[in-house]
């Protein structure tokens, strides 16, 4: 199996156009049609569908795509281990962080530790929710993450890193509120809540379900500046484990954080890799600094 195939196979997917495939890879349209053609009789099944629009991936198609990215991934790691097998440990590593959670703290401390000690390694970090992250680390896109525990999943496994529990953050204070709040009293205003596939969203809607509470979500967003941009301007509060509530806070001109009880909710930090893919050795390398950090920065947090 010739590896370019592969790599235009995927780009051709990515992109969902030929034409502009062609144009990228620097590969005439008649020999990249050819080369699909030449996947297509080996697999012996039609790989992409082709309309007036563009081509997307058959159901074939789209198990092959699967595969290429963790071949294409494989032979680029190899390359990189080879080309320095006489030097120190280098290569590529892509980590997944959850946003609204110990992630933002954690990033920077990570490229600062790797750099220290394995000038070699380069990191490409992707902030997104944990379902998107957990669906690439199976498909070999990610080799690590820091996110949300969302419960049992196959085709992946984490580590526990922390326990955190959930905080009511405002711009004003609660009257008569010390450092607790029952949940009935944060959902009883405006809220500005992740969407409703992030795993602390999820949570909320756990409890509320429960407690037979609904809540009034105004405004839904991942990020921490969006959000402490709305709230400054008296829009609403939220509601967001220890770790993200106290991000929240440092934005804010001032800002209040209850802890949320009756019930008490809490969201898991794990460290999420492929159960199926073994780990190259700079991202083992990178797992293990990235646990160490999580769990540091969470025990300083107050």
């Amino acid at each position: 199996m010739d590896i370019r195939r592969l790599h235009a196979f995927a780009k051709i997917v990515d992109i969902g156009s030929i034409t502009r495939a062609s144009s990228i890879l620097h590969i005439a349209q008649p020999a990249l049609s050819q080369q699909i053609a030449a996947l297509e009789t080996h697999f012996g099944k039609p790989l992409l569908v082709r309309s007036k629009r563009g081509v997307v991936p058959t159901e074939a198609g789209r198990a092959l795509y699967r595969h290429c990215q963790i071949i294409l991934k494989q032979m680029d790691q190899a390359e990189l281990e080879i080309r320095s097998s006489n030097e120190s440990i280098s290569g590529f590593v892509s980590v997944g962080l959850a946003p609204l959670s110990l992630g933002s703290l954690v990033a920077t401390q990570l490229v600062k530790v790797i750099q220290e000690e394995h000038p070699g390694i380069v990191l490409h970090i992707n902030e997104n929710v944990g379902g998107v992250i957990s669906e690439m680390i199976m498909a070999g896109r990610i080799d690590i993450a820091l996110i949300y525990n969302p419960g049992g999943l196959p085709g992946v496994s984490f580590d526990p890193v922390q326990t955190e529990e959930m905080y009511f953050v405002t711009n004003e204070p609660v009257p008569g509120a010390d450092s607790e709040i029952s949940l009935a009293d944060a959902v009883a205003g405006p809220l500005i809540l992740p969407s409703r596939i992030h795993t602390i969203r999820q949570v909320i809607e756990t409890a509320l379900a429960r407690s037979r509470l609904q809540a009034h979500v105004v405004a839904q967003t991942e990020s921490i500046s969006v959000l402490a941009g709305i709230m400054s301007e008296g829009l609403g509060a939220t509601i967001l484990p220890k770790s993200a509530a106290l991000a929240t806070l440092r934005r804010l001109n001032g800002g209040h954080r209850y802890r949320i009880r009756k019930p008490n909710m809490k969201v898991n930090m794990a460290i999420c890799v492929s159960a199926q893919l073994p780990l190259s050795e700079p991202a083992t390398l990178v797992r293990a600094r990235l646990a160490e950090l999580a769990q540091e920065i969470a025990r300083d947090e107050v």
